[in-house]
């Protein structure tokens, strides 16, 4: 193969992906890890969580959370910097046993980007015994 054609592949990927960075659409994945210990308050418990959250330049939000010895009755992402509280951002939605994800749409506004960007947001599950959230993970991009 000659070296012009081994190139036009490489050349279309970038004009794709600079096509894309034009549009907003690059995403961030930022892997997260939930545990009681990171509630406030604490909260003593075996159920952990892990997951991948995946945000837009555009606000766009999507990926899932796989949870273990935990009956999870609501899961969201909370805005609030690490060992703080906050309000709801963004709902999740139950897709089976332990396991959550975002509706089509699911998007920050650009507050929320603001803070998402800052570290100041966390996944959190909620049950019937911990009703403020039983397991949380800070949501750290760029880590």
């Amino acid at each position: 193969m000659s070296k012009q054609h081994l190139q036009r592949p490489v050349t279309a990927a970038l004009a794709v992906a600079a096509a894309c960075f034009s549009l907003g659409v690059l995403a961030a994945d930022v892997k997260v890890t939930l545990s009681g210990d990171q509630e406030v308050p604490a909260v003593k418990t075996a159920a952990k969580g892990e997951g991948t959250i995946t945000v837009g330049n555009d606000g766009a939000v999507g990926g899932t959370v796989t949870t273990t010895g935990i009956d999870g009755t609501a899961a969201h992402i909370h805005g609030g910097a690490a060992g703080k509280n906050g309000g709801v951002l963004v709902p999740m939605q139950k897709m089976g046993d332990g396991k959550w994800g975002f509706a089509p749409g699911a998007k920050f506004t650009d507050d929320q980007m603001k803070q998402f960007k800052a570290g100041d947001t966390y996944v959190n599950v909620h049950t019937a015994a911990n009703p403020g959230g039983e397991i949380r993970g800070q949501l750290k991009p760029g880590m």
